[in-house]
């Protein structure tokens, strides 16, 4: 078997589809919750804390000097990142559950037999007494 054609089969497999698509739809989900986080959440945040942005919040180690540049932790974006995993993990837990209660049906109710069963059933229990 040709390499080509064992890539070939390893890609169709559905769980390697599935797994791209889920991935695709995963970073199109990301760019959305983070676009939530940064323009929608943290801007209103941002004014009840006196009207900063969380991305401005920097921790100076090192100023600049010449041609060499300061070195700055930028905590307040972490804090945003925080909240971005916040919301998604939500979201999912939210996708979920709702994915469950849609799943959880209730177990189908035994089958009831059909006369012919029900005659049949009947005719060995009979030939059992019979047999005593």
């Amino acid at each position: 078997m040709s390499l080509l054609k064992e890539f070939r089969e390893f890609a169709m497999r559905g769980n390697v589809v599935d797994l791209a698509i889920g991935v695709i739809i995963g970073a199109a989900f990301g760019k959305i919750i983070s676009s939530l986080v940064s323009d929608i959440i943290m801007p209103p945040l941002g004014l009840l804390i006196g009207g900063v942005d969380f991305k401005q919040f920097t921790f100076v180690l090192r100023d600049a000097s010449g041609d060499i540049p300061a070195v700055v932790m930028h905590y307040g974006i972490f804090i945003q990142n925080i909240f971005d995993f916040i919301i998604v993990a939500f979201a999912i837990f939210m996708a979920i559950k709702l994915m469950n209660r849609v799943r959880r049906t209730e177990p189908p109710a035994p089958a009831v037999p059909s006369a012919e069963e029900k005659l049949l059933t009947d005719i060995r229990d009979i030939l059992k007494q019979q047999n005593k």
